[in-house]
């Protein structure tokens, strides 16, 4: 049988890191893209495309470039950036380079990669239960929540749009990780959080795409 295939942006620390070394626990053939690869990312093993930068349209052209022939069974659409905007303060080039990165990066992979898809593929937007209108009660972070917002948006029209062709998406919440984003100051290792991601990502079938989840199970509120 062949091996599966997972490809993971944002793999060079963090949840995507953790991805990386969970995936390839389960024996997938796991390749790691990112902007510039770590000690520990290379330590894993996996294979790396780095130089990849999520708001550059020829970064993601190249990456699907590297990866014409590649078959992929499953996309973790992880990289992501976190400001804090503050009503008053705001720097609007900077709420604009989390839109850029958080919202248009996944879906520029995942277009990019339509031809790549195998039968069956899963794909999985690592987005934020902050990206919730509903559950919205502290205000503030403008930016993130925006670009999370406009990213569960996306994730269910690709889910629409990609049902047909028998590849169901993953809209998911990690939970609050101890990652470098936010000072490591979660409540859930990075390790925990990508295992409950990945059963997650296991349990998705054609039926349960496009709905918001968080990693421990709980459907969330757009």
């Amino acid at each position: 049988m062949q091996m599966k295939c997972a490809v993971i942006t944002g793999a060079n620390r963090g949840i995507g890191l953790a991805l990386t070394q969970e995936y390839l626990k389960s024996n997938y053939r796991v390749i790691a893209v990112c902007r510039s690869a770590s000690e520990a990312l290379s330590a894993t093993g996996a294979e790396v495309i780095s130089d990849i930068d999520m708001s550059d349209e020829k970064s993601i052209a190249l990456l699907a470039e590297r990866l014409k022939t590649v078959s992929i069974d499953v996309l973790i659409n992880n990289a992501g950036i976190l400001d804090v905007d503050t009503l008053g303060t705001i720097n609007f080039e900077a709420l604009l380079k989390q839109i850029e990165v958080n919202s248009l990066g996944p879906l520029r992979v995942t277009e990019a990669l339509l031809d790549n898809f195998s039968d069956g593929a899963k794909i999985g937007l690592i987005t934020s239960r902050m990206g919730s209108i509903s559950d919205n009660g502290s205000g503030g972070y403008y930016g993130y929540r925006m670009s999370k917002a406009a990213l569960n948006a996306a994730g269910m029209s690709l889910a629409i749009d990609l049902s047909p062709k028998g590849v169901a998406v993953a809209i998911l919440h990690p939970g609050f990780v101890q990652t470098d984003m936010v000072n490591m100051s979660g409540d859930v290792s990075a390790a925990a959080a990508a295992q409950c991601l990945i059963e997650r990502m296991n349990a998705l079938t054609l039926e349960t795409s496009g709905t918001f989840w968080h990693a421990n199970g709980e459907q969330l509120p757009w």
